[in-house]
């Protein structure tokens, strides 16, 4: 919108190139670019870029505006602006809409450029259905039939696939099968209108079951059963039909040789062997991460680090605290690596921070939830930055002490998480430890009562101890529970820095292989609450 005017005798002919940056690396590459739209200076761009979004990554994008003929930049003249911005606060940011402005041309307004993101459609619905059979041909000698049905999903080729088997419901010419759930994508790739072709068999204990019909129909017309029942016509042979659905078999659809290849089929007329009827047809979608987030779901995200003297004294450069002025501290850079993605999915950037482990001036009374603002009643810090000022700022005033305690945090966090449980906010805690835990009966009570809410918990482990104790609150083997009680769900996720740390002294590679690891839960996490919590993603505004 609003773009520079730089031809003489039109206007500007715009296109935009995309730009991406890979994880830990510097360097953009082009990803695609849109079509030139001519003599405009608000174009609205068709072509679209389909990405790969990653929750746990910082994916960086460069939109780069230039114009001219076909996109071609023939010089600083043809540029007319250029934005970055992180995939992650598009998808985090209102309805996937975000307007940014156009920046890179001295002492000039550029205008801005809209980015909307959303979620392509996997056909993510799940059916239900139930199925029951009347009058079906007798097939067995000694008895009825053992009724039974195949369901097929027609292929581009024209040919068919498997795609669900009932259970077999014997002797009986009038089975009611049990209920089935099926994806949407597995009964027909998403094509509503495709044909579903459904085979009634009699089983045999030998796999020489027999043929007993047919019938066809689409996933658009099963679903007319949510509102009435839908009864179709079993028949077979040369004029084989479903409610209407054109015979696309050759002699006796695909007859008994679908299981059978031995069996021989006869050309005959059309014979009605039966019907069946829908009894009920059910739709349900499975919602993903972004489906929340998208419904305004905000991650509200809390600092806790560790001031037990076991780090070392800030100012000695052996310490684990300790910032030179060429590099931050393995505090400082897992807090930036976990801090700097999950922001984006915060309105308003505003960060709750506390220590433990310290004691506080002037009375040097031990605390473990002390916030580094010194704002008991507002312990928000302002962005990541605001954080690791205010974490720089304790170093220089609190003095590191003992011991090492998590639950008085987990239990602060859990108390936000319990004001509001209706899916509209979701807390991580970030505990960045050195030491070996020492209140681990409380922390594991703690953790047991926070699974119940909307909460996730992760503790990085910075320098050289042994982290046995921090495995086992992670709960990946065992569910970690507390005096008879089990965790609802795995909500902590604990890593060593030490494994992330690039051999070569690159930190920026170092943060994104930590951010990786430690946030690929959270989305499954937050799944897991909304979903025991029959949590629905709130619709958005049209």
């Amino acid at each position: 919108r609003n773009l520079l005017d730089m031809d003489t005798f039109s206007k500007s002919d715009p296109v935009v190139v995309l730009f991406v940056q890979g994880s830990g690396s510097s360097e953009w590459k082009e990803f695609g670019r849109t079509e030139v739209i001519d003599n405009t200076l608000n174009p609205d761009f068709v072509r679209k870029f389909v990405l790969d979004y990653y929750f746990e990554e910082k994916q960086n994008l460069r939109f780069d505006d230039p114009s001219g003929s076909h996109g071609v930049v023939v010089g600083m003249q043809d540029f007319l602006g250029q934005a970055f911005v992180a995939l992650g606060e598009v998808i985090g940011s209102q309805r996937g809409r975000l307007e940014r402005a156009l920046t890179g041309v001295p002492g000039k307004r550029c205008g801005t450029i809209l980015l909307l993101a959303e979620e392509l459609s996997n056909c993510r619905d799940i059916v239900t259905m139930q199925l029951c059979a009347n009058k079906l041909d007798k097939k067995d000698f000694f008895g009825k039939s053992d009724p039974f049905l195949v369901f097929y999903r027609s292929n581009e080729d024209g040919t068919f696939t498997i795609c669900h088997k009932t259970e077999v419901v014997k002797n009986t010419l009038n089975p009611v099968w049990q209920p089935f759930t099926i994806p949407v994508r597995a009964l027909c790739n998403g094509d509503y209108d495709r044909t579903v072709k459904i085979d009634v068999y009699d089983w045999d204990r030998d796999g020489s079951h027999d043929f007993i019909g047919e019938f066809a129909t689409s996933y658009r017309e099963l679903s007319r059963a949510q509102s009435q029942f839908t009864v179709y016509e079993v028949g077979w042979g040369a004029e084989a039909r479903g409610q209407g659905a054109p015979h696309f078999g050759a002699d006796p659809p695909l007859c008994p040789q679908v299981l059978n290849p031995r069996k021989k089929c006869k050309k005959k007329k059309y014979v009605n062997s039966g019907t069946v009827t829908l009894l009920s047809f059910s739709v349900e979608s499975e919602f993903t991460f972004v489906d929340y987030i998208r419904g305004g779901t905000q991650l509200n995200f809390t600092v806790a680090i560790d001031f037990t003297a076991s780090n070392g004294m800030p100012s000695q450069p052996t310490s684990l605290h300790y910032a030179s002025p060429y590099q931050l501290s393995a505090y400082a850079l897992a807090l930036k690596a976990v801090g700097e993605i999950i922001q984006d999915y915060d309105s308003d950037k505003l960060f709750p921070a506390y220590g433990f482990g310290a004691k506080l001036p002037p009375d040097g009374k031990i605390s473990h939830q002390f916030p580094l603002n010194n704002n008991v009643d507002n312990p928000s810090c302002a962005g990541i930055e605001g954080v690791l000022e205010c974490y720089l700022q304790s170093l220089r005033t609190v003095q590191l002490y003992g011991p090492t305690n998590f639950a008085p945090v987990i239990n602060q966090v859990a108390g936000a998480a319990a004001q509001v449980t209706d899916g509209s906010q979701y807390h991580v805690l970030l505990i960045i430890t050195d030491g070996v835990i020492s209140d681990m009966l409380q922390t594991k009570e703690a953790i047991v009562t926070a699974s119940a809410l909307p909460m996730s918990i992760i503790i990085v482990g910075v320098g050289p101890a042994e982290f046995e104790a921090m495995e086992e609150l992670d709960g990946d083997e065992v569910r970690v529970s507390s005096r008879g009680r089990y965790a609802e769900r795995d909500i902590v996720q604990f890593v060593p820095f030490r494994d992330y740390v690039d051999d070569s002294g690159n930190q920026v590679l170092s943060m994104a292989r930590l951010a990786k690891d430690v946030l690929a839960e959270i989305p499954e996490q937050l799944l897991s609450y909304m979903k025991t919590r029959d949590i629905k993603p709130r619709r958005e505004d049209p």
